[in-house]
């Protein structure tokens, strides 16, 4: 079978198609072969050296397809059933073994790459916009990176939820991409003062909930948008982590809140999992949930992916695709 394969971590470069020899399911795992992997902005930080990885692995922690096969023991899933998982690593390959536990299954009328291209960012909106912090219809909201892979959902859930959303986007087209989803307002980093932007809308006392994946860039305007007792959610940090931070600052900010959270923290038993990704297979079915796939690649050309992503051009999700 061929995989992509990482030696040493570095640039795109250091990712080169393999024949490997196809692995078999142990105890408890099953063996998917895969349609497609979605690509993420953890798939360039593993790559990269940013999130240290043990050597030599496959990239790629998302991906959809058919069971091949099953280890003992295992009774989740069978031989053919349709199957998608995510937050396991080994994706960017013809087929992985992936704990059985963690498959979720794809329902009738969603195809296997829709699947791979919603389930990690889908589930990650879901938690964000259902689990972190008390929302109720009319609060303000800031999600920065709003026309992203995952802002693009999440702003469209919120919207659902009737929050007020107030996006940011590094560009004028992707300001238009987020108002599309439901943001109320968006600000292109750099042309208007975020926190005057948010304090206009409402009752002018900030966000309830600032959304932040960019981190060191954006964490100091986040802070400063929130209202009292708000939440900062920092949940990724695509422009770099943010510098060590004196927590009294959150006092004199109005007694706010800030956390850092995952995704596997809400998903931790397999009922949570199942019911984060049933729900977001559902939205995508129904069309509550529009799904924007940015570009696809076949699997060699991952280290064209990997570029595209980092380099901040890219709307919605990009997929890698077997050709099985």
């Amino acid at each position: 079978m061929r995989a992509i394969r990482v030696h040493e971590q570095g640039d795109p470069d250091v990712m080169a198609p393999e024949d490997v020899e196809r692995p078999e399911p142990a105890e408890g795992e099953a063996l998917v072969g895969l349609d497609a992997a979605g690509v993420n902005m953890i798939d360039v930080q593993q790559r990269s050296g940013a999130y240290p990885v043990p050597l030599p692995f496959t990239p790629g922690s998302e991906g959809a397809g058919e069971v091949l096969a099953v280890g003992p023991g295992v009774e989740d899933v069978g031989v053919g059933d349709r199957v998608a998982f995510a937050m396991v690593l080994g994706a960017y390959a013809d087929a992985a073994v992936v704990p059985a536990r963690r498959l979720v299954p794809v329902p009738d009328g969603l195809s296997t790459e829709s699947a791979a291209a919603v389930l990690l960012q889908g589930m990650t909106a879901h938690f964000l916009t259902e689990s972190i912090a008390p929302l109720e219809a009319g609060d303000v909201v800031v999600i920065h990176a709003a026309a992203g892979g995952v802002g693009l959902l999440l702003t469209q859930m919120a919207a659902t939820k009737g929050l007020r959303v107030i996006g940011s986007t590094s560009t004028e087209a992707k300001a238009e991409l987020a108002r599309a989803a439901g943001a109320s307002d968006v600000v292109v980093r750099g042309s208007r003062d975020l926190g005057e932007v948010v304090r206009s809308c409402g009752d002018g006392s900030g966000a309830r909930v600032v959304f932040d994946s960019i981190a060191k860039d954006t964490f100091e305007d986040s802070l400063g948008s929130l209202a009292r007792r708000g939440t900062l959610v920092v949940y990724g940090q695509s422009s770099g982590p943010v510098p060590p931070f004196d927590i009294r600052r959150l006092q004199p900010a109005g007694s706010v809140f800030l956390t850092r959270p995952g995704l596997a923290d809400y998903t931790a038993t397999r009922e949570e999992l199942l019911h984060r990704a049933s729900e977001v297979f559902a939205m995508v079915a129904s069309g509550e949930l529009d799904m924007r796939v940015h570009d696809r690649y076949p699997l060699e050309r991952a280290s064209d992916a990997h570029r595209a992503l980092a380099s901040g051009t890219t709307t919605g999700k990009l997929l890698l695709l077997t050709g099985r």
